[in-house]
């Protein structure tokens, strides 16, 4: 492992924005976070598969009464988001290191009003189908923990990935497709982004690839 690893895995393990395996809080975070890690009652936002952080640092500058949780399971990739939201002294946001499936262990019932799901790995071979972050297993997982009419916003480059899993809300009853646009730049919902893109979102823009976008909520 090289030297600039360990200084952020070290900076990870001091950071109180930062909560992973080894810190007590992890354990005993479901169902606490609002009383424990961010000391308010504003609602949780939470954005899966989060890298380096940039959507869930910038939804934390431009919404100061909410508090956002980027979940990603890459220690050295929390790393940024984390030292950036030090740094700029933004105590609205956390990480979570950990493997998305086990999502259900660090949140309770109704702990999250809405839940982002930016530009996931597509998983193409029809074998890896559950490993979809849109799949039928996560949809159910998430369901739960959604609180009443909280929106599922869902993000991706890649059009065979964002065509199954709108085939796939569209055809479940407990779910309610508000909208959605296969590109998302000359779009209506832009502007509700508030101009915030990934690396890897401006990467994909400027190759030329349309930005897909999709917006619902369980029923």
């Amino acid at each position: 492992m090289s030297r600039k690893k360990l200084v952020r895995f070290q900076e990870n393990e001091e950071n109180p924005n930062v909560i992973q395996a080894g810190k007590p809080i992890f354990e005993t975070i479901k169902g606490n976070w609002n009383e424990v890690q961010f000391q308010n009652p504003n609602p949780i936002v939470v954005e899966l598969a989060c890298g380096r952080g940039e959507f869930t640092v910038g939804l934390a500058r431009n919404f100061p009464n909410q508090n956002f949780i980027g979940v990603d399971i890459k220690g050295s990739r929390i790393w940024r988001g984390s030292s950036t939201a030090t740094k700029e002294g933004i105590h609205n946001v956390a990480f979570l290191r950990t493997q998305i499936e086990l999502l259900e262990k660090y949140f309770a019932a109704d702990e999250i009003s809405e839940l982002w799901i930016t530009f996931p790995d597509p998983f193409p071979r029809d074998g890896d189908e559950k490993r979809r972050l849109t799949s039928p297993r996560f949809l159910d997982m998430y369901k739960p923990m959604l609180k009443k009419d909280g929106f599922l916003h869902f993000k991706t480059d890649n059009t065979d990935l964002f065509n199954y899993s709108l085939e796939l809300f569209q055809s479940r009853e407990d779910i309610e497709v508000i909208g959605f646009t296969h590109d998302f730049y000359q779009s209506e919902w832009k502007d509700d982004h508030f101009g915030i893109q990934t690396r890897y979102e401006k990467m994909f823009s400027d190759k030329g690839e349309k930005i897909k976008y999709l917006k619902c909520r369980f029923i």
